[in-house]
């Protein structure tokens, strides 16, 4: 499970990212005390509009960095985006006007949309066998998990000694240390993509290969899946618990880390069920989960009662596990679907899509459980996750191989090259370097290899 840790680059990578985290779990808590004392009772409303603006820079900023992250320093990059977010977190204890927090809020964010997709690309490039790439992504899944118990954990005790904006600096600790450790990894030097097109094709590029590749698109729906369920933890949990219950703040974070605890446990198990289920079974399978544990809480929720205290600790369990079953995968598919100078691009587009689905979920969780209540919520929810599941099914094909036999017709075009077995022709003034670009011209060619979208390869083929 921790073997990729013996690579030192990834461990560099590793203990950035976790640092990273647990700064951004400081910032979300002194986040909320700052919302309080600008805006008193309107503090939700500030939090709420602050996490709509994180979901826009997600969506938009993602797609424009991913279209040129091949273009800049990978490593100069990423430590820039690092610097940017820790300046920012040491302003926000300046600010005296909610719309100030707002502008901060957008530029953190949008530092971070072009910050993790580049990053979770280069992952690849640093453990390029499958193997220990899939024990990465679950140690990822870890991160994320553990950094959701723990940041509050230590925020509450610091907040005993120190005042809350003293965690802002936290964060700025937090941010520095993951460019210092950034800085001192040997990043590989990423690989130019050669194509046809101008700023707008570059931008759309990683959406385009998504669009196109039957895995990913079932991959898009499964997203909305995993935004629906999620939604409904993240924001009714408290709703659940205080309103319904009657229950206390610990009992909020107790219910918290039932979710957190069945998704550390699938993240720990997943390399090993990977090496002998492929990715479709188990991720689809964790859809269902997914909606079957929604359905299952409006069934409890039906007669306006919570159920058993039990009852809602074994839900959050299974919601949290079906949770890392979708998403730990997630990263194998994008790996499989691009060639490595492409997946900074489709990391970026799945960053995008899968937040747009959040940017949908958020409010409709919220407005939907305010206006009809939380049993409704999750009865939509729900059916929102089983219809997402049942469009994955269809979306993504079965057997899904790698290789694919695929017929290109005659065609022209420019492009670096080498004189392989698909390059096979001669020209004048050439002095024998490798790669060089000139037009050439393909004859019609049948053949068999793994299949992604790229400037050769412009639709997926048509099963026969």
């Amino acid at each position: 499970m921790f073997s990729p840790l013996l690579n030192l680059t990834y461990r560099h990578l590793f203990l950035a990212q976790v640092i990273a985290l647990v700064g951004t779990g400081f910032l979300t808590v002194a986040l909320g005390l700052l919302a309080y004392d600008l805006a008193g009772a309107e503090a939700g409303a500030v939090l709420g509009t602050a996490l709509a603006i994180k979901m826009v820079a997600y969506v938009g900023v993602a797609p424009v960095a991913g279209a040129f992250a091949d273009r800049l320093p990978r490593r100069a990059f990423l430590v820039t985006m690092d610097l940017l977010r820790a300046a920012v977190a040491l302003c926000l204890p300046f600010v005296t006007e909610i719309w100030q927090v707002y502008a901060l809020i957008f530029v953190l964010q949008s530092a971070s949309a072009a910050f993790t997709p580049t990053f979770q690309a280069t992952i690849p490039d640093v453990l390029p066998e499958e193997a220990e790439y899939t024990k990465a992504l679950s140690l990822a899944r870890l991160a994320y998990d553990l950094e959701s118990l723990a940041s509050p954990t230590l925020a509450a005790a610091l907040l005993t000694v120190v005042a809350y904006h003293d965690l802002f600096a936290a964060t700025v600790v937090g941010f520095a240390g993951s460019a210092l450790l950034v800085r001192t990894a040997a990043l590989p030097a990423p690989r130019p993509v050669h194509g046809r097109g101008g700023v707008y094709a570059r931008m759309t590029l990683g959406l385009r290969a998504y669009l196109k590749t039957p895995r990913l698109r079932g991959l898009l729906a499964l997203n909305g899946a995993v935004a629906a369920a999620g939604a409904m933890v993240i924001v009714n949990t408290v709703v659940l618990v205080r309103g319904l219950l009657d229950g206390t703040d610990a009992d909020v974070a107790v219910l918290l880390a039932a979710y957190g605890a069945g998704s550390m446990l699938l993240a720990l198990t997943l390399p090993r069920l990977l090496e002998r289920v492929a990715d479709r079974p188990v991720m689809l399978a964790g859809a269902g989960l997914l909606a079957a544990g929604l359905l299952a809480l409006a069934a409890l929720l039906a007669g306006r009662s919570a159920g058993s205290w039990a009852a809602l600790l074994a839900l959050w369990f299974t919601l949290g596990l079906a949770n890392a079953a979708v998403l730990t995968p997630t990263g194998r598919l994008l790996r499989r679907s691009a060639h490595a100078e492409q997946r900074p691009a489709l990391f970026a587009a799945q960053f995008g899509l899968s937040h747009a689905a959040w940017l949908l979920a958020y409010p409709l969780a919220g407005w939907l459980g305010a206006a009809a209540g939380l049993g409704v919520t999750a009865l939509v929810l729900g059916g929102l996750a089983a219809a997402c599941t049942a469009l994955a099914m269809v979306l993504w094909p079965a057997g899904d191989p790698v290789e694919v036999e695929h017929t290109h017709g005659p065609h022209t075009h420019e492009h670096p090259h080498v004189h392989d077995e698909h390059h096979k022709h001669h020209h004048d003034g050439w002095d024998g370097r490798e790669p060089h670009v000139h037009p050439h011209r393909h004859g019609p060619l049948r053949h068999s290899h793994a299949f992604v979208i790229d400037d050769h390869h412009g639709e997926w083929p048509q099963p026969t």
